[in-house]
């Protein structure tokens, strides 16, 4: 029996990952957390939700998301702070599509008691 890994890359079902924050069944605990999340929202095409935890600041009014994108992987590269004791933190990662690779360094704050994604900026 092949054990099938969430999208975002950590072992174990979707549903029992990243899928239980998609649902709001549970909230991500830290900023990486956070960012694994909104990748595997990318890769099931879930713009409810990456709009949902996008800072109300930065958050766009809405999200097109293109059908025809094949996320492949993720690579979580460094983080600072985003942990239960901080009120912010970055995540920096490469994210592999089909045909190339993007690579940011991605910011987050809590926002009552929640992580979101405020802003990243891309690195060469």
């Amino acid at each position: 029996m092949t054990i099938r890994s969430c999208p975002c890359g950590l072992l174990g079902a979707y549903g029992d990952c990243c899928g239980r924050y998609h649902s709001a069944s549970a909230a991500a605990p830290t900023a990486e957390a956070l960012m694994r999340s909104r990748y595997s929202a990318f890769v099931k095409g879930d713009a409810g939700y990456l709009l949902r935890t996008w800072h109300p600041r930065t958050r766009p009014g809405t999200l097109e998301l293109d059908p025809r994108m094949r996320w492949t992987g993720l690579e979580i590269l460094d983080t600072s702070d985003g942990s239960a004791f901080h009120s912010a933190g970055t995540v920096e990662f490469r994210a592999s599509y089909r045909g190339g690779s993007l690579h940011e360094r991605s910011r987050f704050e809590r926002v009552d008691g929640a992580w979101v994604y405020v802003d990243g900026e891309f690195v060469q």
